[in-house]
């Protein structure tokens, strides 16, 4: 059974994950089929440039035909949650940008009608589908590192003027842009929700977003995260990892990394299968979660096990906790969902 993929939305992570999954050799029994995007002509070129064959008058049309069987969504943050929506209500799978929504009642409450559904919906932090991730998780398993109790990783990209980053209209927020990756990191690690969440934030900028901040996780027995992020410059964008006995380090950048650097020096390389210019760096990685998604879906599988709903239900109550603590605020974190 071929898995037809709809894309929601024709901006440049949607042109990567398209890139990324029409040129894996082996990415399995699945098609893009499909666009649509809320300028016409802007998805028609979409389908032109990157050969899709149908493109479609509205979301809605997408979402009611016969002709898709998951849609990825890579619209603007606000939007994840009614088009994630439109297309489970539809009866499609769904695989979402991160963040999934702006808060968790939304991110619950999506999760529940997927599950009423009996449909896949998976939040895309790709990050957990990279090669290094899955070797580090083993490393950690195996007792290499020993306890691990120590994380301290970066990510600072000069986005400062990006809308998308710094209007609050468009979900704005360093820690929905690029601060969730760090936080899902902890929580890869750790397991376990942190005890104490503690936040140091620069002034919000002039629509209320936060563009700059340090999280300090506290995890019970001692164990910590200190994270850094930055929409001002670019920082050294690594990830280290310290146990009781050794280190591991996720080279810059961490959140979709090819390099994988172990006590002593000794680097193990994760190549990408693609290493045309993309949009976004190392962004060929994108086709692992599409293949865990077709995996899923072909299974019977609700969600992923590397990305789980209580990951994503995590993850949203993280970040909504950091938001409140440097006191940005949107319209929805007032409305209740069913």
């Amino acid at each position: 059974m071929t898995i037809r993929w709809g894309i929601v939305c024709a901006g440049k992570i949607c042109q990567d994950f398209v890139n990324a999954v029409n040129s894996y050799p082996d990415k399995g029994d699945q098609v893009i089929a499909a666009v649509a995007a809320r300028n016409k002509e802007r998805a028609t070129e979409f389908a032109k440039q990157l050969n899709i064959p149908k493109v479609f008058d509205s979301y809605e049309a997408m979402a009611a035909s016969k002709e898709i069987d998951v849609a990825y969504i890579g619209a603007l943050n606000p939007d994840h949650y009614a088009l994630s929506k439109l297309f489970l209500e539809n009866g499609k799978h769904v695989l979402c940008e991160k963040p999934l929504c702006l808060n968790f009642k939304q991110t619950e409450s999506l999760l529940k009608l997927a599950q009423k559904k009996k449909l896949f919906l998976m939040e895309a932090v790709w990050s957990r589908f990279a090669p290094a991730y899955v070797a580090l998780e083993k490393d950690i398993k195996d007792g290499k590192l020993g306890d691990v109790k120590y994380l301290e990783v970066n990510f600072g990209v000069p986005i400062k003027y990006v809308e998308r980053v710094t209007k609050k209209e468009f979900g704005g927020s360093a820690v929905l842009d690029i601060g969730v990756y760090t936080l899902q990191l902890a929580q890869y690690v750790f397991k376990d929700e942190p005890i104490r969440i503690s936040v140091v934030a620069e002034p919000l900028n002039e629509s209320g977003v936060d563009l700059m901040e340090t999280i300090v996780l506290d995890y019970e027995g001692g164990r910590r995260a200190v994270l850094n992020i930055s929409a001002h410059m670019r920082l050294w964008n690594r990830a280290n990892i310290y146990g009781t006995k050794g280190r591991i380090t996720l080279e810059d950048p961490f959140h979709f990394p090819t390099e994988l650097i172990r006590e002593g020096g000794k680097t193990e390389r994760f190549p990408l299968h693609d290493t045309r210019k993309f949009n976004f760096e190392n962004s060929a990685g994108l086709v692992y979660e599409a293949i865990e998604t077709v995996r899923c879906i072909k299974n019977g599988l609700l969600e992923s096990p590397r990305m789980s709903h209580k990951e994503s239900l995590v993850l949203a109550k993280l970040e909504d906790a950091v938001r409140k603590q440097i006191g940005v605020h949107f319209d929805v974190d007032d409305q209740e969902f069913p």
